[in-house]
């Protein structure tokens, strides 16, 4: 039997399921990002959010989201579990999408990081998920 790392690469998707509060204030949210929403997957109780041609981001009303998981669905304003990082293309990107953020209905997360190549800001989306938002040098 062949390891999944022993085979032949492949080019992969990522949805990362979130589940929110407010199906329309999170859609408002992360199109305010810059992210559009793709209807094939969108409903009255989801949203597909397209980051990127391999990344989306599932907004699941929380009944929704508990239909996929095993026991309680954490509150991720009192507990985070997961960080989000997405790659920028520059600092100002960062910054341009970190503003949007707070403008939007999020809220900082974490201090700034500055230093070794490394620019990078984090937010909170309004159901309390965490983003980090990193541009590396290669300087």
């Amino acid at each position: 039997m062949t390891s999944v790392a022993e085979g032949p690469p492949t080019d992969r998707l990522i949805f990362i399921n979130l589940p929110v509060a407010d199906l329309a204030r999170s859609r408002a949210f992360y199109t305010g990002l810059g992210f559009g929403i793709d209807p094939r997957f969108s409903d009255d109780r989801s949203a597909c959010v397209v980051v990127s041609p391999r990344i989306c981001v599932m907004l699941l009303v929380r009944d929704r989201f508990a239909e996929f998981v095993v026991g309680e669905v954490a509150d991720p304003r009192r507990t985070t579990q997961v960080l989000n990082c997405l790659s920028a293309t520059s600092r100002d990107e960062v910054d341009r999408i970190a503003v949007r953020a707070v403008t939007g209905g999020g809220r900082p997360w974490r201090d700034k990081v500055d230093s070794d190549g490394v620019y990078g800001r984090s937010f909170a989306d309004p159901d309390g998920h965490v983003w980090e938002l990193l541009h590396l040098s290669c300087d």
